[in-house]
């Protein structure tokens, strides 16, 4: 972003919170209430919806629980960092599906074309 933008978009942004009677301090306080709602997420699905598992389950979740996903599934361990926007790798010691022909098809088809027979 050129220094011209960024100061317009600064000037603008100024002239809304005199316009709102919005101090700098009242944004932080409002950052850190988030923040600390954030910490405070007990569970989240692949989406990015969460609930502090306070009040009422939000529809999310109880579509989930309805078709049959237990809610633990969605739990989230306090004590993790990693960052949930993330992808890790597989474990492939945990594959269901190893040693069966879903696991080796792939693996066929390159040994063949290595082979030259191209299947």
């Amino acid at each position: 972003m050129d220094e011209r933008k960024r100061e317009s978009i600064v000037a603008y942004l100024r002239r809304r919170m005199a316009e709102f009677a919005i101090e700098p301090e009242d944004i932080a306080t409002s950052i850190a209430a988030d923040q600390a709602r954030l910490r405070e997420v007990r569970f989240r699905d692949a989406s990015g919806n969460t609930w502090d598992g306070k009040g009422a389950p939000p529809q999310w979740v109880v579509q989930a629980t309805s078709a049959g996903q237990s809610l633990e599934h969605f739990a989230i361990d306090g004590g993790s960092t990693r960052d949930p926007g993330k992808r890790t790798g597989a474990e492939w010691r945990n594959d269901p599906f190893a040693g069966t022909r879903l696991a080796t098809v792939r693996r066929e088809e390159i040994e063949a074309t290595r082979a030259g027979t191209g299947r």
